[in-house]
């Protein structure tokens, strides 16, 4: 099956806390496995606590709020990233197993491991 087909950008969004002003949405990369996708999201300044990662009815939401802080009396003279939060809606059908979603966040990093359902995975056929 097709990435494009199992996992798509989602226009809509539920989310289950308001988010206050405009947010970014995150680079993101998506590798496919025969087991899994693996999705990379770019967080900088997001920890773990600013951290949200949903999946519910096919959408995997993943909203992070940055927390800069500077050390006391440092004045920050210029910055290349914004404060503004992040947002990152997914669609994905059944290929996809939410029960086996694994999340690590490192760095401003978030790795998350989607598995794949039994039967989306490639199953070698012997001939006799």
């Amino acid at each position: 099956m097709s990435l494009l087909n199992t996992l798509i950008p989602s226009l809509g969004r539920q989310a289950s806390e308001p988010l206050t002003g405009p947010t970014r949405r995150p680079t993101y990369t998506i590798n496919e496995t025969d087991s899994a996708f693996r999705l990379t999201v770019n967080l900088p300044g997001v920890s773990k606590e600013g951290l949200e990662v949903t999946d519910e009815n096919g959408q995997l939401r993943i909203v992070g709020r940055p927390t800069r802080r500077l050390p006391e009396g440092a004045v920050a003279l210029h910055r290349e990233s914004s404060e503004r939060s992040f947002e990152l809606v997914l669609e994905h059908d059944t290929t996809v197993n939410p029960e086996k979603i694994e999340a690590e966040m490192k760095d401003g990093i978030l790795n998350l491991t989607l598995a794949k359902a039994e039967s989306a995975r490639p199953r070698k056929i012997s001939v006799s």
